[in-house]
């Protein structure tokens, strides 16, 4: 069903603040960077036992950090948009003084001393690195301890699970993931909070543990459109470290998101050739959804070329994780799951044509969504099969994500639907590749049309 507004909760205090109040608090003298970290501290120490969404938190290194830019404000020096703004970092993204160990027992101890570009590029924007949130295993399948806070017997999702878990529990008001699959659009569908993964090229991943380098992505998670624009605002940019970057401008993501539409957007619901896998309530409340949107959408199927995408997505995947992580097969094989080692036995065998096919079809599929994207505004599609499972043996599935990452294309999931146990389901939305501010905006657009509807 589609969610109702009245039915959403809010934690109180300060730690259910979002980041653009937070930094407008901070910024304005209202409050002390100092304060609020501590606050945030306080309540991962009151929640974070039966969540497990963190993998690594040093308290003295945040406060130092918060204490820093209070002076920095007591001295008249210019302010950056996040200025004392807490922020989470999946344990595969580097930040100087403070472990990285990637979710495996092959890289514990594993202590980097330089950031991550998006990371430097958040301390520049005056964040307070909060610490590490949990990733799966080298961010693929196999789970660490991590909770859903909506309900603890269920998976958080993953690979970005602690950035997804940690947000929701209102720990940290956001969170930097990585999403090769469907790990940043997953997990926060199954937490009912807003994840955005940019266009290929948008963010740096230098700093970053390379799983592929045509899928991999670094996204943002918080409880507003308008806050993951801040973040990604904050990281994105020309870093001539990462070979898919090319210099551009500014994408002004928050200025564009915020902003008022210009028309109303037409909209795609589509389905996609994963549709069978999608559960009843899912089905149902897409239905009741696109009868909120009546002339304001139209529903179709992809056409069957868009039927490959998932084995031409597992090609390259699989092939780019044998050969990324050669040296963790070479040195401790028997120190990675099972799943893990299929994968990679899977990818030394797939022969290089194949290889090659499935990287150009990537134009191919792009090419025949440029068709879409010429009549409408946003596809609308969804973000998981349903409600997170009711286990922690797996991070769900990601199928309903895997064409739009394998295209390089922009998403945003927001939570406006909900299943028969209450659980959220996030709303998926694709836009056109570069278009990733004009997307935030169409979703805040269907976000304030929905909660119109359910009142």
């Amino acid at each position: 069903m589609v969610a109702s507004s009245a039915r959403r909760r809010a934690d109180p205090g300060m730690t259910a603040l979002g980041v653009a109040e937070t930094a407008r608090l901070v910024s304005n003298g209202e409050a002390k960077a100092e304060d609020v970290t501590r606050a945030y501290l306080d309540r991962i120490a009151e929640v974070d036992a039966e969540v497990g969404a963190w993998a690594h938190v040093d308290a003295d290194y945040a406060l130092e950090q918060a204490r820093a830019l209070d002076r920095r404000r007591a001295a008249g020096r210019p302010l950056g948009p996040l200025h004392g703004v807490p922020i989470g970092i999946k344990d595969i993204i580097d930040a100087a003084g403070l472990p990285c160990e990637r979710g495996t027992p092959i890289e514990a101890g594993r202590r980097p001393t330089r950031d991550a570009t998006a990371v430097a590029r958040l301390r520049e924007a005056g964040a307070v690195i909060l610490g590490k949130t949990v990733t799966t295993e080298l961010a693929v399948y196999t789970p660490g301890n991590t909770r859903n806070p909506r309900d603890l017997a269920r998976t958080p999702g993953g690979s970005s699970s602690g950035s997804a878990a940690a947000v929701a529990a209102c720990m940290v008001p956001g969170a930097l993931g990585t999403q090769t699959n469907g790990s940043v659009i997953r997990p926060a569908s199954y937490c009912g909070i807003v994840g955005y993964k940019p266009s290929r090229g948008l963010v740096s991943r230098s700093g970053v543990l390379t799983q592929s380098p045509l899928f991999d992505t670094v996204g943002t998670m918080a409880r507003s459109i308008e806050d993951v624009a801040l973040i990604g605002d904050a990281i994105a940019g020309y870093d001539p470290a990462d070979e898919a970057m090319r210099p551009s401008g500014p994408p002004r993501l928050a200025e564009i998101a915020t902003s008022p539409v210009p028309v109303k957007p037409q909209l795609a619901i589509v389905r996609t050739p994963v549709w069978e896998r999608a559960e009843p309530d899912l089905v149902e409340a897409f239905a009741e959804l696109a009868d909120i949107l009546g002339a304001q959408a139209d529903s179709f199927d992809l056409p069957e070329p868009f039927d490959r995408a998932l084995e031409l997505h597992r090609t390259v995947l699989h092939a780019d994780i044998a050969r990324s992580f050669a040296r963790y097969w070479e040195s401790g094989r028997d120190r990675l799951s099972e799943r893990l080692q299929a994968i990679i036995e899977d990818g030394r065998t797939i022969r290089a044509v194949d290889y090659i096919l499935a990287n150009d079809w990537v134009r191919v599929l792009n090419a025949g969504l440029e068709q879409i994207f010429e009549r409408y505004d946003a596809i609308v599609t969804p973000a998981t099969t349903g409600q997170a499972p009711a286990s922690l043996e797996t991070t769900g599935d990601p199928a309903f994500c895997t064409t739009w990452t394998y295209c390089g294309l922009p998403a945003v999931t927001v939570p406006l639907l909900a299943g028969s146990d209450g659980m959220p389901i996030g709303v998926q939305l694709v836009g056109r590749h570069g278009q990733d501010g004009r997307l935030l905006r169409t979703a805040r657009w269907l976000s304030e049309r929905v909660a119109e509807e359910t009142r």
